[in-house]
């Protein structure tokens, strides 16, 4: 007699990850349940995030999981995926908290800092006793990033920075930002301290979408911030994308957890809800686009697994990261979307995850990288020519 397979995870993927994987999975899957979940539709309504869940957070290893030492995890890539998978499947709000905090903060730390920094920012870090967030979008430059207005100017053996950044994640919660700025020899980043003199934050309100999470405008007036304080190790581009790519590689696995949850929620509905004298699931047309959306699940489960691979082999190239990023959120997107209609009227309420998701969808289809941008990603890497 075969097994029965894992309505979420059809081509069993999870029995393809080694032993500490699948318990870094399920210890996150159970925390997400108890922890999150009960919590996340108020916060959705409030505009909020729940803060004080920061510090079993940092319990569970869940800030800077890559990171060798500074009291990191220490974990592979692949684990630090998964992370993101089922805080994602909580909520897009929950899943970029520790991103940024992560891969956009505590990433170009250890990459690009010195010593100094990284004994004195990391394991604070690690701990949550220091929140981070990462200046790198302006309101008129966000996918050309090379734009940037915000400047810094040598003064003596300080920077004088100007400039504002737009949409910044954990903006007006965070300790410390990493700040990217043009100097006069390139862009260059800075790690800003939120009480230094000029600097000042703004709530980004009215949202529709990454409701559960805090979003800020970040302003700088002749914020004088010492050369101590210059990340030394990288100057240009390089060093925003690349924290970027680090990103976009858990947001490729982040958006599978949100589409489970949807179908999850969808499959107990139609399995219970009555039309004409039987359950909704008892229809073609529902089991076909039951059927679609785990299809699209699979793909996506297999794609990230990959990407994991590579990136814990070292082999992994930006291409693979804007395709597989391009492909698991419009995923994700379309199947938010399709249980939203499939809960009928109900699926209008926070009472149901399927519209929450949906609307945190629309801003993780546009930040680190619109789709559109990773599309040409991948057609210059077909065709050699840039369409940018």
């Amino acid at each position: 007699m075969s097994k029965e397979l894992d309505k979420l995870d059809l081509f069993n993927v999870n029995a393809m990850l080694n032993d500490e994987q699948r318990m870094v999975k399920e210890s996150i899957g159970r925390w997400v349940d108890e922890r999150f979940l009960p919590l996340v539709a108020e916060h959705f309504e409030a505009h909020t995030f729940p803060m004080e869940l920061v510090p079993e957070m940092a319990d569970l290893g869940l800030f800077g999981s890559t990171i060798q030492g500074y009291d990191c995890a220490g974990l592979d890539y692949m684990s630090y995926g998964l992370i993101c998978q089922e805080l994602e499947r909580g909520d897009s709000g929950l899943r970029s908290f520790a991103s940024v905090q992560s891969s956009l903060c505590m990433y170009p730390i250890d990459a690009f800092g010195s010593d100094e920094q990284k004994q004195r920012w990391l394991p604070p870090m690690a701990r949550g006793e220091v929140i981070g967030c990462f200046g790198l979008t302006e309101a008129h430059a966000g996918s050309d990033p090379a734009s940037m207005k915000t400047r810094a100017k040598k003064d003596g053996d300080d920077w004088i920075i100007n400039g504002s950044k737009m949409w910044i994640t954990n903006g007006s919660v965070a300790d410390i930002a990493i700040v990217w700025a043009q100097t006069d020899d390139g862009i260059q980043g800075f790690i800003i301290e939120k009480d230094m003199p000029g600097f000042d934050t703004e709530l980004i309100t009215r949202k529709m979408s990454l409701r559960a999470s805090v979003t800020s405008a970040l302003f700088f007036d002749d914020v004088r911030v010492p050369d101590s304080n210059r990340l030394p190790k990288v100057k240009g581009l390089k060093g925003p994308l690349s924290c970027l790519s680090n990103a976009r590689f858990g947001i490729s696995f982040g958006p599978i957890g949100a589409a489970q949850a949807c179908l999850q929620e969808v499959l107990d509905y139609t399995a219970e809800r009555v039309l004409f004298d039987r359950t909704l699931d008892c229809n073609q047309i529902i089991q076909q686009k039951l059927a679609d959306m785990s299809r699209r699940i699979s793909t996506a489960q297999l794609l990230a697994y990959r990407l994991g691979q590579l990136k814990d082999r070292d082999e992994l190239q930006p291409t693979q990261i804007s395709m597989a990023k391009w492909n698991n959120v419009r995923m994700a997107l379309d199947i938010a979307r399709e249980c939203r209609d499939m809960l009928g009227g109900a699926g209008i309420t926070t009472e149901h995850v399927a519209i929450r998701h949906m609307l945190n969808l629309e801003s993780v289809i546009t930040y680190e990288g619109t789709e559109t941008i990773h599309q040409l990603v991948v057609g210059r890497e077909l065709t050699g020519k840039n369409a940018f």
